[in-house]
Formats: C-alpha cells, structure tokens, sequence
C-alpha cells in the first residue's frame, strides 16, 4: 500500500483521531491546520504542505470557506464537518465547475453506509405492509450540538424516500455515546428494530480514512456510496 500524504484541517476530538490512526493506515500527516477562520483563510498550497488529500471537521461556519481553500490549493478533501448543507449545493457546484474533489458525509462508518441501504430495503418492503408505524431514535452523548444528528436525518430521508411516508425522529443527549440510530417499524402485535451503534470515535476515522484514499486522483463530488459502490483508490 503506497503512502499518502494527508492533510487535517480541525484538531479537535476527530482531528486527534484521525492523527493517531493514520500512520497505521499507510498516510503520512504531513499538515495539521488547527482551526481555519470563516473564510478559509489559513488554508493554502503552503500551508497543505503537498498533501495528496485533505480531511475536514470543524464547524458548520467554516466548512464552506475550507471546501472553497481546498478547490483554490488543488487539493481534495473530505468533509466531516456537518450542519453546513444549506451551501452544501453551491459549493459542490463549485467543485465541479473547478475540476476538485468532495466526498462529503454525515457519517464515516461503513457499517451505516451499508444500514443506509439495508434502512432502504427495509422502508421499502414495510410501505406495502398495513398497520406498522415507523420512527427513528438517535442517541448520541451529552456535548453533541445538532439533533437530530444529520446521520438520523440522512437515514430518515432514504426511509422516506424508499418507503413514501414520513419518518419522525427523536433525539436523546446523554452521558458519552459515540452514536447510535434504531429505525423501528411497530405493528399491534410484533416489532421489528434495525439498529447500528457505534462503539469507539475511532471508526469514524477509520471510514474516513478510507473515503480519503479513495478520494486521491478523482473529480468530482462523492459520498459513502460512492466508496462502496466503487471500491478501491484509483491506480497511478
């Protein structure tokens, strides 16, 4: 497996994971970008420091501006920064019109890009069975800002999509839960309950660092289905 030279813009709790575990996955961590400002400013070619990929998580005001840096430096990046969708369209049209990369996610597991298309098959096959109600339950820990999770909205939106009706979602904030997200379809007299639950913060990195190698030499804006659709980076 050849090294990557990896960029990480945010050094928050993700940031930090991502550095521990990346040497272990072939990436060489060759820019640390605390923070970047509204308006991507800290993030340059010199700054990225010849990084083949960058990976972002920081805050909803700055995603844009960093996705924007990126696009300017020549450098692809993947986006775990979430609450920022409202610009999401017109910075993907950016990216496109400029010849970049964005892979962008609410969640870096594979196991929920794969709960993703098994929510989908599932909401499918329930929409033409009578009397079941259907409602998601995230649970996530106490310091999580966004409810419900864009993870929760995201399944919510495949299920509805999939299932024609809609799915209510209820957030719970407690204690240190890495994420957890249970679809439920109730009917009067059985139950059934699709759940994914993360363990460790460490398999968000692991996904991501993933979606980055994937995401070196190609253009274009990408997700998770992307990932699994396409296995495998581009050959050199």
């Amino acid at each position: 497996m050849s090294e990557v030279k990896l960029a990480l813009i945010g050094m928050g709790k993700m940031g930090r994971a991502l550095a521990e575990l990346a040497p272990e996955r072939g990436f060489n961590v060759v820019a640390r970008i605390e923070r970047s400002d509204a308006h991507g400013g800290i993030i340059s070619r010199a700054t990225l420091d010849g990084a083949e990929v960058a990976v972002e998580f920081t805050s909803p005001d700055s995603a844009a501006a960093n996705v924007r840096a990126c696009l300017a430096a020549g450098c692809p990046v993947v986006v775990g920064t979430t609450g920022w969708y409202a610009e999401r369209d017109t910075v993907a049209a950016e990216v496109r019109q400029g010849h970049g990369a964005m892979l962008t996610a609410p969640n870096f597991s594979l196991g929920v890009a794969i709960f993703d298309r098994v929510v989908a098959e599932a909401a499918r096959l329930f929409a033409g069975v009578p009397g079941f109600d259907v409602h998601m339950v995230e649970t996530h820990h106490a310091a999580k800002k966004d409810a419900p999770s864009g993870t929760a909205a995201s399944l919510a939106h495949t299920a509805e999509h999939a299932g024609g009706r809609a799915v209510p979602i209820t957030s719970v904030r407690v204690g240190s839960v890495p994420g957890t997200h249970e679809l439920i379809f109730d009917g009067a007299f059985e139950q059934v309950r699709l759940v994914h639950e993360a363990r460790d913060r460490r398999v968000f990195a692991e996904g991501a660092l993933t979606a980055a190698r994937w995401l070196v030499r190609r253009r274009g804006v990408f997700t998770m289905q992307d990932v699994l659709s396409t296995p495998g980076p581009i050959p050199r």
